[in-house]
């Protein structure tokens, strides 16, 4: 009884704060203009991340308090938060930014390992805390695919590790009370208050699963494999272009299919492989390390054939049209 009327809080205090997000932009201009570097063709607030952010953040502290869920997890979910609020009212730099995400990582990594026992988890965890964060913010520019993609990753962790179902949940549910503002028309964006502040959110659930069973958490890198591949390969290619590939732009796969086919038909077709993924890790994960090595390297190379395959035509109509 006390979890379900923990997730009625936290499905409210993610809508009502969205609401709330949303009239505050609008109030202080607070808008998305459309542009070369976008995916939308509308004026659109931004910062309604703000409420599936707190709603978590809230979640976290009532967990701390009841079960000892690591508080210094929260501490940098709200720094994250809080920096990327800071960035979507004025833009800061982006070695701020980046410290704030080291530090993030670092507070993350600390509350699950200690460095001196487990070296590399701690420092994998670090690693990851900073890539997710970023990725998320990267990936965040579609209707519905950031939230709907930190949903599917937490509904894996829920099904693979008992131990943070509930955690795992909770961000499920803030993520769904979001949704209808955003999917499949965007009345409000998560905004980078939004988006990196849920990269931090999956990358804790990820290494939670890792801290029972280290090749559990392993395993967590197929459902994250959608976002990752494209990503990763889309930066990979502007560095190699010697691009200033920190900077905006509308190079992901995801942004060139969503101009050809729709928000909604990407965001789903990006849904269906995380969910194939996931239950793909279900089955897997009391196989052993064999069968987890051998489905990671087929699922990646699986998607970095078809991220090959996809972009071919995206790069060419955009080449044409520019």
């Amino acid at each position: 009884m006390k979890t379900v009327a923990l997730l009625v809080t936290v499905a409210a205090i993610s809508a009502s704060g969205t609401a709330l997000a949303r009239r505050y932009a609008l109030a202080r201009q607070l808008v998305d203009v459309p542009g070369e570097r976008r995916s939308h063709s509308v004026a659109t607030p931004r910062g309604g991340g703000v409420g599936p952010v707190v709603a978590v953040l809230a979640a976290m502290l009532a967990m701390t308090a009841a079960q000892g869920t690591p508080w210094l997890a929260a501490i940098a979910l709200a720094a994250v938060a809080l920096v990327g609020a800071w960035d979507d009212h004025r833009p800061l730099a982006a070695s701020w930014r980046l410290l704030v995400h080291a530090a993030a990582g670092l507070a993350v990594a600390g509350s699950l390992f200690d460095p001196m026992v487990a070296p590399l988890l701690f420092a994998a965890v670090f690693a990851g805390v900073v890539v997710l964060i970023n990725v998320w913010n990267f990936m965040d520019g579609i209707n519905g695919l950031a939230a709907s993609q930190a949903a599917l990753v937490a509904a894996a962790v829920a099904a693979v590790d008992p131990g943070m179902r509930i955690p795992a949940i909770v961000v499920v549910v803030a993520c769904l009370a979001f949704l209808p503002f955003n999917f499949p028309r965007a009345r409000i964006f998560l905004g980078d208050v939004g988006s990196g502040a849920l990269g931090l959110i999956v990358a804790w659930l990820c290494a939670g699963v890792a801290t029972a069973r280290p090749l559990n958490g392993l395993l967590m890198a197929l459902p994250l494999s959608a976002f990752l591949v494209d990503a990763g390969l889309t930066l990979s290619r502007r560095m190699l272009r010697r691009e200033r590939w920190w900077e905006p732009h509308a190079q992901h796969l995801y942004q060139g299919l969503a101009r050809r086919h729709g928000h909604a038909r990407v965001t789903l077709a990006y849904a269906a492989w995380t969910a194939s993924a996931s239950v793909a890790s279900l089955v897997i994960a009391p196989m052993g390390p064999a069968y987890t090595m051998a489905s990671l390297a087929v699922c990646y190379t699986s998607a970095a054939l078809l991220w090959l395959r996809l972009q071919r035509p995206v790069a060419t109509e955009r080449d044409a049209s520019s």
